[in-house]
């Protein structure tokens, strides 16, 4: 069932198309692995369009025209983030016949061995933009900056966007490291991804645990936490549960996101 937190005046709209983590949830759809759409005044953005966020767009209420999306953001170039991308920026273009809208990624999606564009495509938007660290971009005048380099198997950014009512932040897929809170202090709204319901041994898997993500939110304070991009070992425990646990330990506002969801930043 889709579900919608706060219904106050929004600056910030936040649909969670689908919020699978990792490839084994990927794979068998435990969750959907699209991606995440925003509505941040009047820009229409869409974040690491995975495999079906094209479908999930058209049946999603309400449902979601890609051909007004105005910019489509890439934090990495693995497939449960960029599955959709190309069918995204066709789609947002029209089928290419109408060049518009932008496409921001690091640079391993756009070239090299790990680029996810394809050649014909490329034409499509408007403006292709590379990402790199500690940089900040403006669409037609939203402001949003991308982290240091985070800790993965790929070139990843977490992203800030840069609201009046304060900063609305993602940070995307990584191992922790001591540098990380600091990228994403003051921000008022803070979406985490968090795949490990523990930590790993070995450090093999890239991601953030339930007891880092806890901690981050901790130190950084945001007024707004969501988690999301779940592996299976918390898709099997209760994402709900240990959201509201999270907010009685901390006494900050903490979800756990679900397909579908919609959160008003008011």
């Amino acid at each position: 069932m889709e579900k919608t937190i706060c219904k106050d005046t929004a600056e910030a709209q936040i649909k969670f198309l689908g919020t699978a983590g990792a490839r084994y949830v990927m794979a068998r759809q435990l969750r959907y692995s699209a991606g995440v759409f925003l509505r941040l005044g009047a820009k229409k953005i869409l974040l690491d369009p995975g495999p079906g966020t094209l479908l999930r767009c058209s049946k999603v209420t309400p449902r979601i025209d890609a051909t007004e999306l105005d910019a489509i953001i890439l934090s990495h170039a693995h497939i449960d983030h960029s599955g959709d991308a190309n069918a995204m920026i066709d789609a947002m273009t029209c089928g290419g016949w109408e060049r518009r809208g932008r496409f921001y990624a690091p640079r391993e999606c756009l070239e090299g061995e790990n680029r996810i564009l394809l050649n014909y495509i490329k034409k499509a938007p408007e403006e292709v933009v590379q990402l790199e660290e500690k940089k900040t971009y403006s669409l037609d005048g939203l402001q949003f900056s991308t982290s240091l380099r985070h800790h993965h198997d790929v070139e990843t950014y977490g992203l800030r966007f840069h609201l009046e009512g304060g900063d609305l932040s993602f940070i995307t897929d990584t191992l922790n490291f001591d540098r990380l809170a600091e990228q994403y202090a003051g921000s008022r709204c803070l979406v985490i991804n968090v795949v490990r319901q523990s930590g790993h041994v070995g450090r093999k898997l890239k991601h953030l645990s339930l007891d880092e993500a806890e901690g981050l939110i901790g130190e950084i304070r945001p007024e707004y936490a969501i988690l999301t991009h779940f592996g299976k070992s918390i898709v099997n425990k209760n994402p709900d549960e240990i959201a509201r646990e999270m907010t009685e330990r901390l006494g900050i506002s903490v979800e756990a996101a679900r397909d579908g969801m919609q959160f008003d930043l008011p």
